[in-house]
């Protein structure tokens, strides 16, 4: 007899079990992922202190992580650590306008995402977001693993890998990119000169022609000519009336 008893509240263990779980709320699906932030990236790798003051001071920062908030957008960062600017002379910083500071975070930035193993495929100079290849030369060779970089003032090479995925690529370099631009600007090439206007021909006359002259100077000489027959004629028709007189 006890046995029944048991069955049936093996049952109702069963369908309160059953109740509860389908009275669950489903499980929440992962929202959109949380856009780009380069100050929180910065942050969270360290040491870059500088810089991420640097990037907010010229609201740098916030033209990137808006760049970043189009899908199509990509960026290739290049930061210098804050021993890279520690080792610059004192009061190099203070000592640029605020164009210029804009000027040298733009020149750490390409405005396409590459890879380490993308480097050794690039042509030099590179074009940063700063301005032209001239004042703002930037040059990258690889050996073997190594990235090279060099801009004419500073050789410095990538020390690793801040964050990388299919947009956003941060590296890490300990020494700030000096761009001749703003640190030992040269003058602009000379412009070059306009090419000489090309010449009109003349069209031919008859006083260029050299036939015409020939003609012309053949014309005064037959003139000349006849005038002096003339003139003999008469002297020995006057010489010959006096003699016979």
């Amino acid at each position: 007899m006890k046995m029944p008893h048991f069955t049936l509240s093996l049952l109702l263990l069963f369908l309160f079990h059953c109740t509860t779980i389908s009275g669950q709320a489903p499980a929440a699906s992962p929202g959109p992922a949380a856009p780009l932030d380069i100050y929180k990236i910065l942050t969270k790798a360290g040491q870059f202190t500088i810089l991420i003051r640097l990037l907010r001071s010229t609201q740098v920062g916030n033209q990137i992580n808006s760049q970043l908030g189009d899908s199509n957008s990509e960026l290739t960062f290049f930061a210098p650590t804050d021993n890279a600017f520690s080792s610059l002379k004192t009061g190099t910083l203070n000592s640029l306008s605020d164009q210029q500071k804009v000027m040298l975070v733009q020149f750490h930035l390409i405005p396409s995402f590459i890879s380490i193993s993308n480097f050794q495929t690039m042509s030099n100079p590179v074009q940063t977001q700063a301005s032209n290849t001239y004042e703002f030369p930037l040059n990258i060779t690889t050996s073997g693993s190594q990235v090279n970089i060099t801009t004419g003032l500073v050789n410095t090479s990538i020390s690793g890998t801040v964050y990388s995925d299919n947009q956003l690529a941060v590296y890490q370099v300990e020494k700030v990119l000096q761009p001749l631009g703003i640190f030992a600007p040269r003058s602009l090439p000379p412009a070059p000169a306009p090419a000489p206007p090309k010449s009109k021909k003349k069209s031919a006359t008859s006083s260029d022609s050299p036939v015409a002259s020939v003609d012309a100077s053949g014309a005064v000489g037959v003139t000349r000519n006849v005038l002096v027959s003339v003139g003999v004629s008469i002297v020995v028709s006057v010489l010959t009336g006096a003699i016979f007189l």
